[in-house]
């Protein structure tokens, strides 16, 4: 049993465990946790939920440029981190209009990935805008509605943009299909980011 401690270089920070909570197997589990000291409760760090979608108007494709780290200057799709009380649907809507001030309906579930290394589970939302009106949100530096052909794939900012958009094409003149999950093959190893090959 070890507790947790704040590295020497640096000031505790606010998600930083409290000081009398410490690394060990809780009775009847199989993993180590963060277990208060004083009243055995158990600090569960479980993984976040993101929320997007790819929004199309008249064909064109929805991109934001981040302007904040991680990634800072690249192209991604809207898409975040889910607030407590909203469901992933909302989430989505709510991050096109936070990203690119976008209004969007949501057309049918496209995706579900699972990036375990950030612990992150990635669900994805085919979209359509109701109107072109786009602009840059507080993350942005800008946006843009892009031609299929004009989707800069060597300049987008993480993997599963890739296989989200992949997808969004194998999918786009369906009305009906299974819902996509972690790619294999190819373009499982799709980095650094490039066009797909087929697509």
């Amino acid at each position: 049993m070890s507790a947790p401690t704040t590295p020497p270089d640096r000031p505790r920070l606010p998600w930083d465990p409290p000081e009398h909570f410490e690394k060990r197997v809780p009775d009847g589990d199989n993993r180590e946790r963060l277990v208060c000291g004083r009243c055995e409760f158990i600090h569960y760090q479980n993984p976040k939920v993101v929320a997007g979608a790819v929004c199309t108007w008249e064909d064109k494709i929805l991109l934001a440029k981040r302007a904040i780290e991680p990634r800072k200057g690249f192209w991604t799709l809207p898409a975040g981190y889910m607030e407590l009380g909203e469901t992933t649907e909302q989430a989505a809507q709510r991050e096109a209009l936070e990203e690119a001030c976008a209004t969007i309906e949501i057309d049918r579930l496209l995706a579900m990935y699972s990036v375990a290394r950030i612990g992150q589970v990635q669900i994805m939302y085919r979209a359509k805008l109701v109107t072109p009106d786009i602009a840059c949100g507080v993350e942005s530096e800008e946006v843009a509605l892009v031609d299929w052909a004009d989707i800069p794939w060597d300049q987008l900012a993480f993997p599963t943009v890739v296989w989200a958009l992949a997808h969004f094409h194998e999918s786009r003149d369906k009305a009906d299909f299974s819902t996509y999950s972690n790619p294999t093959g190819d373009l499982a190893r799709m980095w650094p980011p490039r066009k797909p090959a087929g697509v």
